[in-house]
């Protein structure tokens, strides 16, 4: 939609308001906020514009006592936005009313090129979106996939002919587990067409509605693809009428949702699915400027021994090529080397590409827009005016303010070192570690970072008594040679159930364990006498049974008086493991000798109980 012209005045209000990170609608009056991290007060002060000192009144008299640098959750920062009459809008909705810089602008004079769509693949894990895509590719990755599921954005390009026309079309493989969720919302926001995967005989599950909720309100245009259609269970029509809770009716039904039904196992409407998809791009005409500044996405990014910093982008405006000068948050650098999808080094590259870019002075944060810019002086100022604390650093601080100063003496705390081999699963073990309840034992991250383990690591483990958990990383031998040494704990992961099972046993295990009492007999004295070894109660087992060893409760006119252990039971002199009920039996404690008829014995066993954190 067309913008009316503002007024110099109110230009300058609106600039204001958008160097604050807050969107203001002109038109309405109406203030818009994006949070969608945990952040710092200070942060949120900065974001709505109200003095952290009234934030920390507001929190003070809710019950919450906060001070400036902590890190709040993003429930409560909600809440205080939504008190100061802010309007909480997700990130999809913002992005698309604040285009950045270099965003296509059809009004601009510049040289307009017809990009290749963006197709993302969402839907639960192990509901057949990667097959389907090595069915499309006619390749077979999913063999090369740890505990057989996605734990990263894959990339893929390719050609497909239609209405005689070779049209490239770019796929974006998103992971199904819920550990995920960072990874499934950066590709929805540079996603131009979703294929929302069902199986046939699983139907619409957790992370389908997350992927629903993403393309809704996105507004992303979608193919519904029901997979594994030739099982014996598929149910395809209950799939149909439950999507039409989410006002997703397929045409057929008179609605307008395409719904495709497919089977990678035999081929099955594979085809139909590729036409689909073509036509949706043939409507959409995507464009991009080719002599603007680039502006994309950065999908992954890590750090290789030989490569140095490499960040897997998408670049969706511009002509990047080797040599420019590049930034991304609170990093910059510049292109040393251009590698495509299919490992190919390149000179240049343009909108709709999926490249590896090495040059970055340190990892740039997965999820953010990357630029390119004049001179090493831009580059400065642009990281200058971004550099603050990371999504990364903002949930580590919140997850470790869980540990109150209270605590800290009372409870158990397992410290733990995490490296992993890129920021985006990174970002998921530890979102994945908020999961874990920590009443009992605290999860105390004591650092984490994209890459090997390193020496670092091993010292700073030494001196904080810290686990090191690494997860699709490399332990090279030196390193493998200070662990032994050090007698130091090291555990590497392929699968992050695997890892999260991991750290759950862990803090488990510093648990004591609890016992329960299990009532196993009754027992009335009816006779006292004594032995050479002491006194002898003699009983009868009214119900159950008495065991030796086991522990007991000696009740008198209801009163406990003696909790103890049962240390010998006989039978007709003889020595026995147990007497049954309506026997008689002989009994006798080393340190309880008061027995008067009468008393009632109580027998139980101590039972452990389950853990649980």
């Amino acid at each position: 939609m067309k913008q009316p012209k503002l007024s110099k005045n109110r230009k300058k209000e609106k600039n204001k308001l958008i160097d604050l990170n807050v969107n203001h609608e002109l038109s309405s009056h109406d203030y818009k906020v994006l949070i969608n991290n945990p952040l710092s007060i200070q942060d949120l002060s900065k974001k709505i514009h109200i003095p952290e000192t009234e934030i920390i009144t507001y929190l003070f008299l809710a019950g919450m006592p906060v001070t400036i640098n902590q890190v709040i959750d993003i429930a409560i920062a909600k809440d205080i936005a939504e008190h100061y009459k802010f309007t909480v809008i997700d990130s999809i909705a913002l992005e698309d009313e604040n285009k950045p810089n270099g965003s296509l602008n059809i009004q601009d004079q510049s040289e307009i090129f017809n990009r290749s769509p963006v197709i993302v693949v969402f839907g639960h894990v192990d509901h057949g979106k990667t097959t389907l895509l090595d069915t499309i590719l006619k390749i077979n990755s999913s063999s090369r996939e740890y505990g057989g599921i996605t734990q990263a954005i894959n990339g893929y390009e390719m050609h497909y002919t239609y209405c005689d026309e070779n049209v490239n079309l770019v796929f974006l493989d998103t992971p199904g587990h819920e550990a995920f969720s960072s990874m499934r919302i950066r590709s929805a926001k540079v996603a131009d067409i979703a294929l929302l995967i069902i199986a046939a005989d699983d139907g619409l599950q957790p992370q389908t509605l997350e992927a629903i909720k993403l393309i809704l309100d996105g507004n992303i245009s979608h193919i519904v693809v029901i997979t594994k259609v030739d099982k014996n269970d598929a149910d395809v029509n209950s799939i149909k009428q439950k999507l039409t809770e989410y006002n997703m009716i397929s045409k057929d039904w008179g609605g307008s949702t395409d719904i495709v039904e497919v089977s990678s196992f035999n081929n099955y409407n594979i085809d139909k699915l590729m036409d689909k998809i073509c036509l949706i791009n043939n409507e959409k005409q995507l464009q991009a400027h080719l002599d603007n500044s680039v502006v994309g996405t950065i999908l992954e990014s890590y750090l290789d021994k030989k490569k140095g910093v490499v960040a897997r982008c998408l670049i969706q405006n511009g002509i990047l090529k080797v040599g420019d000068f590049i930034a991304s948050g609170s990093t910059a650098g510049r292109v040393k080397s251009l590698i495509s999808f299919d490992n190919n080094s390149m000179n240049i590259s343009g909108p709709s590409s999926l490249v590896q870019i090495l040059g970055f002075f340190a990892i740039p944060e997965a999820g953010l827009e990357f630029v390119s810019l004049k001179n090493d002086k831009e580059c400065k100022d642009y990281v200058k005016h971004n550099k603050g604390i990371t999504r990364q650093m903002n949930m580590s601080r919140l997850l470790n303010s869980r540990i109150s100063p209270k605590s800290k003496g009372n409870i158990k705390q397992f410290n733990v070192i995490v490296k992993s081999d890129t920021q985006g699963s990174l970002e998921a073990i530890i979102k994945s570690f908020f999961t874990i309840s920590q009443n009992k034992v605290q999860l105390n991250l004591i650092a984490n970072e994209a890459g090997n383990i390193s020496r670092s690591d091993i010292d700073l483990a030494l001196a904080s008594n810290a686990t090191i958990i690494g997860f699709n990383v490399t332990i090279m031998p030196d390193i493998v040679s200070l662990v032994k040494r050090n007698g130091l704990m090291v555990e590497t992961f392929k699968v992050i159930y695997d890892l999260l099972d991991y750290v759950n046993q862990r803090m488990l295990d510093l648990l004591d364990i609890e016992y329960e009492s299990v009532i196993i007999g009754q027992a009335v004295v009816q006779t006292v006498f004594s032995v050479n070894k002491g006194i002898v109660a003699g009983c009868l087992v009214n119900e159950g049974k008495l065991r030796k060893s086991c522990h007991i409760n000696i009740y008198r006119n209801k009163q406990l008086i003696y909790k103890g252990i049962l240390n010998s039971l006989k039978r007709i002199k003889e020595d026995v493991l147990e007497v049954i009920s309506n026997n008689e039996c002989g009994v006798m404690c080393n340190d309880y000798h008061e027995w008067q008829v009468q008393d009632i014995i109580e027998a139980y066993e101590l039972k452990s109980k389950d853990k649980i954190l």
